[in-house]
């Protein structure tokens, strides 16, 4: 897909740093807030849904002795991509000079170009054909996702980034269960199922940027941007500032044992819990829903109850015995019931954790809070690459051990991000 543009002075998007002043950007309107609740919940939907459900249904269409080992190799392919889009879009959209502002261009071409190869996706009909394509789909939902998340900072004002916040975490939670749930009733038809997705993206990204227009930033200060120290900018040492290096390991600890485990459900039901194809897809669907009124539960309690009481890392220890706890009930019970008793208290223990880090995280941050903006930036990292990293990780383990290994090694992660928390000083 093509964005129409201006003549060169229009549109100037050659890595050049913006004006060290406020960005320009347009101010909050009342529609602004749902409207991007409304992207980010079509968004996650997307992401979960193709995750849980079609990919791994293509994949094993087309190579079910060998579903495992692909879809790790799938899904760790196009980690290396997606690793290198985030952060590059992001520095490209800070700079882009366009009539639209600066991230109105780049959420359209990722919308278009993620919903293109959404529709191509189910023709694939090789392995590698499937990794080309979703390797493209990751990249360009990035592409939107990123200067998506800037707008944040952008528009809001500091007394109201709290609130937009809540609301995307929220769109977060609701959009990837409802996704998954949306996906399973499309399973049998992969085609269409990819289709609705990539339509739902590009109806929600242009109803977006058309009713909450950025301001032009052909005006913004350019200067010259040095690619060495950019890069430089991204490394925070972790025993000068140890209580943002043990937050990072915690988070990374954290993310990775609850993705191993989610990542492969669908797999698990059909060849752990021994389920038919089709019931196993409905169960996904069951397992979602399971857990997301504990998860909304735990971040609204959290929320409240950690500011009150001042403290933080207790949270996050209870957070991580009760997803340890969780993840031992399929071992305990290989059944359905032992899955859904699973989604229940890992959905309770994930929404106490998704508040109370949130919280820890803006209190470690180096130098006061100064660079917020990367410093935050680069704790993502801790939650993008072992949520990629898991699909590769748990299909070594799955192969070399069998399932029952997979919720051993994922509640040995958790529990390590709970010890992990234990040295930071700066919060209580």
């Amino acid at each position: 897909m093509s964005i129409p543009l201006q003549p060169a002075e229009a549109f100037e998007a050659d890595v050049q740093s913006p004006d060290s002043g406020k960005p320009q950007a347009a101010p909050e309107t009342k529609r602004l807030l749902p409207s991007l609740a409304i992207l980010g919940f079509v968004l996650f939907a997307t992401y979960s849904g193709l995750l849980s459900i079609l990919l791994p249904t293509q994949i094993a269409n087309i190579d079910a002795a060998n579903k495992v080992v692909n879809f790790g190799l799938v899904s760790t392919i196009s980690l290396v991509f997606t690793i290198v889009a985030q952060p590059l879009i992001g520095a490209i959209s800070d700079r882009t000079r366009s009539r639209w502002g600066r991230r109105t261009p780049w959420m359209v071409l990722g919308a278009g170009v993620g919903a293109m190869f959404l529709f191509i996706l189910p023709t694939a009909g090789s392995i590698l054909w499937i990794t080309i394509c979703w390797v493209i789909i990751q990249v360009a939902l990035n592409v939107l996702q990123n200067p998506m998340t800037a707008i944040t900072p952008d528009r809001f004002t500091e007394a109201r980034r709290g609130v937009a916040s809540s609301i995307a975490g929220l769109g977060l939670m609701v959009g990837s269960v409802l996704g998954v749930v949306m996906a399973g009733s499309l399973a049998a038809n992969l085609g269409l199922g990819y289709a609705i997705f990539g339509i739902l993206v590009i109806v929600a990204t242009l109803g977006f940027v058309l009713f909450n227009a950025d301001l032009p930033s052909l005006d913004m200060k350019r200067s010259d941007f040095n690619p060495i120290a950019f890069l430089k900018s991204f490394w925070i040492n972790p025993r000068k500032y140890p209580d943002f290096g043990w937050a990072f390991a915690a988070r990374f600890l954290f993310i990775l044992g609850y993705f191993t485990a989610f990542t492969y459900m669908l797999y698990a039901l059909t060849d752990f819990i021994k389920l038919a194809p089709e019931e196993a897809t409905a169960t996904v669907a069951l397992l979602s829903m399971a857990g997301l009124v504990p998860t909304i539960v735990g971040i609204a309690v959290t929320g409240w109850l950690s500011d009150k009481l001042g403290r933080r890392k207790i949270f996050i220890y209870i957070s991580s015995v009760c997803l340890a706890i969780g993840l031992s009930m399929p071992l305990i019970s290989p059944t359905v019931s032992g899955m859904i008793i699973m989604s229940v208290i890992n959905g309770l223990g994930f929404g106490i954790y998704m508040s109370a880090d949130t919280a820890l995280m803006t209190l470690v941050l180096p130098n006061g809070g100064q660079d917020a903006g990367k410093d935050l930036g680069i704790l993502n990292i801790a939650t993008n690459i072992p949520q990629a990293l898991s699909p590769g990780i748990a299909a070594l383990v799955i192969s070399l051990f069998g399932y029952p290994a997979l919720y051993v090694f994922a509640i040995i992660a958790v529990i390590l991000a709970g010890i992990a928390i234990k040295p930071i000083r700066a919060v209580a």
